[in-house]
Parts: structure tokens; sequence; C-alpha cells
């Protein structure tokens, strides 16, 4: 996940949701008591009845908890658009229990197993928001002063990629021509001399969009210049164009930062109690398992949390911190075309 400064108003957003049941609740409650200010007899937590099956209020929070930036003005809609919803899907459930489809053996296996998701999920993310607790207001401020491109320097940039054809001796001497060229014009005029194939991909977008280990050596590039990554077969290149600075304060970027360094955390949090958990119970393998490789075990992935995507940079960067990794780019300007 990388930086994503267009998700901040989703994401300052997200205590507003807190108030949805709230508000749902507090609606239902005024229902309940009439026009002259009487109380009505009792107040319901049902929303309505399918073939005498209550559907309750509970049931429309726990959907309204799970659609993130809705307004309290906009809850009334999305509840009674919710309901309908619900009501769809019991009428479809009692039809599926009248024909004993809650019986069937593959159905009752899916059910255990979202069953089985669904507690591991409760444990981890209970387990890892009581072990992480929130970032320092110095880890905060260390994260805004090291990272100056995407804050204090924040630039958006007009990209351009370049995937070039060509042996090792072709790209490295284009290369050497390329970056003597004087600005973006000349090295056009450079690489269409070369006689080289190549294909061109243009984006614009802001730092925060870049992959996270290219941040820095593209913030420090000059509109005209380029980083480049040769490989098998060919070179890539990925030109500056043009940019323009588009700064953030650190009382913009905080709350950013908070989640991100959350986020951080609670990943680094989970692949360490994963080995504890796995050194803590006893595990045996059985039949063709028994024969899996020694290190079959600490390959394995840790076990992830369902949470509110951070917008903030990805807490697993490419692996290539020091080069242009091609792989890396490609990702985080594929989805830009």
């Amino acid at each position: 996940m990388h930086f994503d400064l267009y998700n901040k108003q989703r994401s300052l957003s997200m205590p507003r949701l807190a108030l949805v049941p709230v508000v749902v609740a507090a609606a239902l409650l005024t229902a309940a008591c009439s026009k002259d200010g009487k109380e009505a007899p009792k107040a319901s937590q049902a929303a309505a009845s399918v073939n005498g099956q209550e559907l309750t209020v509970h049931q429309i929070n726990l959907v309204l908890e799970r659609q993130p930036g809705l307004k309290p003005e906009q809850v009334d809609a999305a509840s009674r658009q919710v309901l309908e919803g619900l009501i769809d899907q019991e009428i479809a459930v009692q039809k599926a229990e009248e024909e004993k489809l809650d019986r069937d053996p593959k159905i009752v296996q899916l059910l255990d197993a979202q069953r089985r998701n669904i507690l591991a999920r409760a444990y981890l993310e209970k387990a890892s928001t009581a072990a992480i607790g929130t970032p320092s207001a110095d880890d905060v401020r260390k994260y805004y002063d090291t990272k100056p491109a995407l804050f204090s320097n924040r630039r958006i940039f007009m990209l351009q990629e370049f995937t070039i054809q060509g042996t090792p001796e072709e790209t490295k001497a284009l290369q050497a021509k390329l970056e003597a060229a004087p600005d973006v014009p000349a090295f056009a005029q450079t690489l269409k001399d070369s006689g080289l194939k190549f294909g061109v991909n243009q984006v614009t977008q802001p730092a925060e969009s870049l992959p996270l280990n290219l941040v820095d050596r593209i913030g420090a590039l000059k509109d005209g210049q380029a980083l480049y990554e040769q490989g098998n077969g060919g070179m890539k290149a990925v030109l500056v164009v043009a940019s323009r600075p588009q700064p953030l304060t650190f009382e913009q970027s905080k709350p950013l930062i908070e989640r991100f360094l959350t986020e951080t955390k609670r990943q680094e949090w989970l692949q360490k109690r994963a080995k504890e958990l796995r050194a803590e119970a006893k595990i045996e393998y059985i039949g063709k398992f028994a024969e899996k490789p020694a290190d079959a075990a600490s390959s394995a992935s840790a076990p992830t949390v369902a949470a509110a995507p951070a917008p903030a940079p990805s807490a697993a960067p490419a692996s290539a911190a020091s080069g242009l990794d091609a792989d890396a780019l490609s990702k985080g300007l594929s989805g830009l075309k």
C-alpha cells in the first residue's frame, strides 16, 4: 500500500463512521415518540420482518460500519438501502434452508471456514491493537523530517516510462548519451536517433503514488532527468518531464503518518507473533505432509488483519532499495495507464 493522499478525505471521514450506529438508533428512538411528545410503548430494534423472521437495526449497523466515508446526513438513505438488501438476502436464505442447503457438506465446510477466518482475524486484531499502541509524537515528527519528498518537498510529477529494447552494450551506450541530454526535447531526440525500439507510457501522479524505494531518488531529480535500470533484453528509464511543488505541512501529514506507522508496527508484530504461536503450538504433519521441506514453516506468510486501508507508504517496499526495480516501477505506474 502506498501513501495515498487522495484517500485523505476518506481517512478523515472514518471517525464519523463511529456515529452511524448511534444515529440509526437515535432515529428509531425518535420514531418511537409521537409528534406531541408522548413516548410510544416501547422502542423496537426490529427494522423489518420476512415471513416472521426479524431483521434488526444491529444487522443494518454491521453493514454500515463497513462503508467508509459515510456522512451522518447520508445514514438514513443508506440504512434503508441496506435494509432492502438484507430483505433480499433473508428471502434467499430462507429458500436455501427450505432446500436444506445448510446441511450440504460443502456448504457446511464453507461456513466453518468463514467462522475460523473471522475468529482468527478477531484475535489478531484485538491482540495487535493492545500490543502496538500508538506512535509517539517523536516518531511521527522524525518520519516527517526524514521523508521530505513525501511531505515538505512533495511534488506532483509528470513522468514518462520508457521500455527500451537492445543488447547490454547498446543500452549502456544509450544511457550515457541520455544522461548527457540537457532537457526533455534533447532526451527524446537522443532516444529516437539511437534506432532502438522502445515503448513509452506517460502518467501524472504525486510523490506518494511512486514505489516507496524510488520516492527519494525521483524526488531528487530535476525536470528533464531520469532514472535508469539495465535488464535482460533492454533497459527501463523513467523521465521527469515536468513537476510542480505541492508540499504538505506537518499538521496535514500527522494523521496520515500516524496511520502508516501504526500499520507498519502491526505488520511487524503479526510476523513476530505468528512465529511465537507456532513455537508454542504442538504441530504434527501427517501422511505426505510429514515429508515437507524443513524450511516450509519459516517461509509461510504471517496471517493478516482486516483493517481500514492506511493512506500511507507501503509497509513492504520493493526489495531493490538501491536500484530502479523494474517490477516495482511497473506496479507503481501500471494502474495509471
